[in-house]
């Protein structure tokens, strides 16, 4: 059985850098682009060539959560 922290989506976010923008592939599995800005990151995302990815914005911290 897989753990949600073993997910692709996961790994590619820690591997981010904090407090950024941050455009992901479809599957969510790989980082495109990453900006200051949301304006940087989709314009990296452009250029690499994914016009449409999913751009989330990463927390300065990672903080544990518990549901």
């Amino acid at each position: 059985m897989s753990s949600v922290t073993d997910s692709p989506r996961i790994a590619a976010l820690r591997s981010a850098p904090l407090d950024a923008w941050v455009a992901l592939s479809d599957d969510e599995s790989k980082i495109i682009a990453t900006g200051a800005t949301y304006e940087e990151a989709a314009l990296g995302s452009d250029r690499a060539g994914v016009p449409d990815p999913i751009i989330i914005k990463t927390p300065a911290k990672w903080l544990p959560f518990c549901v």
